[in-house]
């Protein structure tokens, strides 16, 4: 398990990791800044992105040795618990709904019609692997893949550009891909109010998995079993259930992600959470 399957959004799925930055959004990289990403691929050999782990390490999440673990053991428990989001209950946040402003819809639709043009030229999988973008654990059968391009992460880290989706979302159609959408991802420690600099609130709804009780080494694998009590879709719940349980809690765990489908007509369905909460990270 360990050096196996190893997640935003993100995922990100990433799991996506911060050093130092500035406690608002800014546009740009400021000069002197710790912030940095660590895209640590333990034993990885080539493209073997069966080992593939993007951490992020922040304030928010110490480098140490229990919250890398906790990352590895997301990462792989993510592709196999979240067919559905809506399974994942106490373990997922979405960010409120707020009444619309004045600008909302127009900013909400520039930021799609970016992503559209931004991801276009991609329809074509192998367009999306020739500018780095890495198929995020292509051995396991999943309900959407992700493409995801770590240098965008990266900057994602610092500002918000549409033109550069941290993740190209694709479903599998035998031996070939459909793109249907784009995943951005922003720090976790941001406050919804960062978030809706980024995409207004009014419109799109961002999302985060918390809750998260890693389990002891020997019992990685119960994650992955039905009426499990660890993982993310867990029986545990808390700080000292999991504490009982000799387990190592996380409160949050990745980074805020939100999908955009950006291809659809309508803009309900552009921004649509139900089909956010049903597509997997």
């Amino acid at each position: 398990m360990r050096n196996g399957i190893v997640v935003v959004i993100l995922i990100v799925t990433c799991s996506v990791a911060w050093g130092q930055a500035a406690n608002t959004p800014s546009t740009s990289a400021q000069p002197g800044s710790q912030q940095s990403m660590d895209m640590n691929m333990p034993g990885m050999s080539g493209h073997d992105m069966s080992k593939m782990q993007m951490k992020v390490q922040t304030n928010d999440m110490p480098d140490k040795d229990g919250e890398k673990e906790a990352d590895r053991d997301a990462s792989a428990h993510v592709m196999n618990s979240m067919e559905g989001h809506m399974d994942m209950g106490p373990h997922m946040k979405m960010t409120s709904l707020r009444p619309l402003k004045p600008g909302d819809a127009a900013r909400a639709q520039q930021v799609a019609e970016e992503a559209r043009k931004a991801s276009e030229k991609y329809t074509d999988y192998h367009s999306a692997l020739a500018d780095g973008y890495k198929i995020f654990h292509p051995e396991l059968p999943q309900k959407m893949y992700h493409f995801t391009n770590y240098g965008y992460a990266m900057e994602a880290a610092f500002h918000f550009n549409p033109e550069h989706p941290t993740s190209l979302l694709y479903e599998k159609r035998g031996d070939d891909y459909k793109l249907i959408g784009v995943m951005y991802t922003a720090p976790k420690r941001f406050t919804e109010s960062q978030l809706d600099e980024r995409i207004p609130l009014s419109v799109a709804q961002w999302h985060e998995h918390v809750n998260f009780c890693a389990p002891p080494a020997d019992r990685r694998k119960e994650m992955l079993a039905p009426h499990a009590e660890f993982g993310l879709r867990g029986s545990i719940t808390t700080q000292e259930a999991c504490d009982a349980a000799g387990g190592t809690f996380h409160p949050v765990i990745f980074n805020w992600m939100v999908h955009v489908y950006p291809f659809e007509k309508d803009q309900a369905k552009v921004w649509s959470v139900e089909r956010q909460h049903g597509d997997a990270d």
